[in-house]
C-alpha cells in the first residue's frame, strides 16, 4: 500500500529518479535479509553436525564401556567360578582374580570356603526355621530326635561338574537328603541309652564315615560331623537320668570301699612293722646295753659323775684303793 501510494504521489508532481532511489534501497535491504537467511541456515547445519559428532561418539564410548565390563570378571577370594558359552559349560574353573573373557559367556560364582549345613530342633538355629531336628528311630524302636552340624566345603577343580549335574542348590539337594538318610541308617543299630551316653561319639563317627562315602564322590568334601544334641522321649530320659545317678553313687560307693580297705591295709603294715620292731628290740636289749644306753646319756649332762655299782652289793666300786 505504501508503494502504491508512493507511486501516486509520484504520478502527483514527484521526481521519478526518488522512486529509482527507493527501489534501488529496497532491492538491497532484501538482498541483505536473504543473506542473513543463509547464513542461520548453515550456522544451524553446523550445530547439528557438531552435535551429532559428539552424540555418535559418546554411543561409541558407552559401548565400549560396556563391552569392557562384560570382558573383565573379578572372582573373589573363595570363590571360584564356572565359564559357560550359549548354554555349554567349561570344564575349566577360573580361580580368584582379575580375568578376561569372552563378552557374550557368562560366570557363575560359587563358594570353596568351608560350609556348614544345621538341623536343630532350635526355631532359629538351622537352615530351616522351625523344628528341624531329624527323627530317627533306634534299635528298640524308640523315637529319638538328633541336632546335627555337618562342615564341608566344595571342591574347586569339580565345581564345574558340581554346577552342570546339580548346580548351585547342591546343599539342598545333596547334602540335607544324604545326612538324614544316613542318621535314620546308623541310629537303627543302637539303643537308646547308648545313643544318649557312652556311643555316641562312635554313632557321629559312623555318620561321617558314611557322608565321606556317598558325598565325596560328588566333588564336595565332608570336614566333620557333630552331632549336637540327643533328645530322648521324656519317660526315658527321666529314667536313664536315676540310673546314671545311681550308678554315679554306688562308683562312689566302690572309692571309698576301696579307700577304707586301703587303709586298713596300711594299718596293718603298720602295725606289723612297729611289732617286729618291738620283738627286734626286746630280743637286743640286755643289761650292758642298757647300762651302756644309760652312761651315754649321762655324757652331755655337765657335772654329772658316774659311780659304778656292785651288781652283788649295790655299793660302789672302787678301784686301786688300798
Amino acid at each position: 500500500m505504501k508503494i502504491l501510494k508512493s507511486f501516486k504521489l509520484a504520478k502527483g508532481g514527484r521526481p521519478f529518479e526518488k522512486w529509482q532511489e527507493f527501489f534501488k534501497k529496497s532491492s538491497d535491504k532484501n538482498r541483505s535479509y536473504v543473506y542473513n537467511a543463509d547464513s542461520f541456515e548453515d550456522k544451524a547445519k553446523n550445530m547439528f553436525q557438531f552435535t551429532k559428532r559428539i552424540i555418535t561418539s559418546s554411543l561409541i564410548i558407552i559401548i565400549l564401556i560396556i563391552l569392557a565390563a562384560t570382558m573383565i570378571v573379578i572372582i573373589p577370594a573363595g570363590e571360584t567360578g564356572v565359564y559357560h558359552l550359549f548354554g555349554k559349560v567349561s570344564g575349566r574353573e577360573i580361580s580368584s582374580g582379575l580375568h578376561f573373557i569372552n563378552p557374550f559367556a557368562n560366570i557363575t560364582k560359587m563358594s570353596i570356603r568351608t560350609e556348614e549345613y544345621t538341623m536343630s530342633g532350635a526355631v532359629m538355629e538351622g537352615r530351616v526355621k522351625g523344628n528341624d531336628a531329624i527323627r530317627a528311630l533306634t534299635k528298640e524302636g524308640l523315637e529319638v530326635g538328633l541336632d546335627i552340624t555337618v562342615l564341608y566345603h566344595l571342591e574347586e577343580d569339580k565345581a564345574s561338574d558340581v554346577y552342570k549335574d546339580i548346580g548351585i542348590t547342591y546343599d539342598e539337594k545333596i547334602i540335607r537328603p544324604e545326612i538324614r538318610a544316613a542318621i535314620r541308617e546308623i541310629a537303627a543299630n543302637y539303643n537308646a541309652v547308648d545313643i544318649y551316653t557312652e556311643k555316641r561319639t562312635e554313632l557321629t563317627t559312623k555318620i561321617q564315615e558314611k557322608l565321606v562315602d556317598v558325598i565325596n564322590p560328588r566333588g564336595i568334601t565332608i570336614e566333620s560331623v557333630l552331632l549336637r544334641n540327643v533328645a530322648l522321649p521324656a519317660g526315658l530320659t527321666k529314667s536313664i537320668e536315676v540310673k546314671l545317678q545311681a550308678d554315679q553313687e554306688a562308683q562312689q560307693m566302690d572309692f571309698i570301699l576301696d579307700k577304707e580297705k586301703k587303709e586298713a591295709e596300711r594299718k596293718r603294715i603298720q602295725a606289723a612293722g612297729q611289732r617286729d620292731a618291738q620283738k627286734i628290740i626286746n630280743e637286743s636289749l640286755t643289761d650292758k646295753y642298757l647300762d651302756y644306753l644309760y652312761i651315754n646319756e649321762l655324757k652331755d649332762r655337765q657335772g654329772t659323775i658316774y659311780v659304778p655299782i656292785s651288781p652283788s652289793s649295790g655299793m660302789p666300786m672302787y678301784k686301786n684303793i688300798p
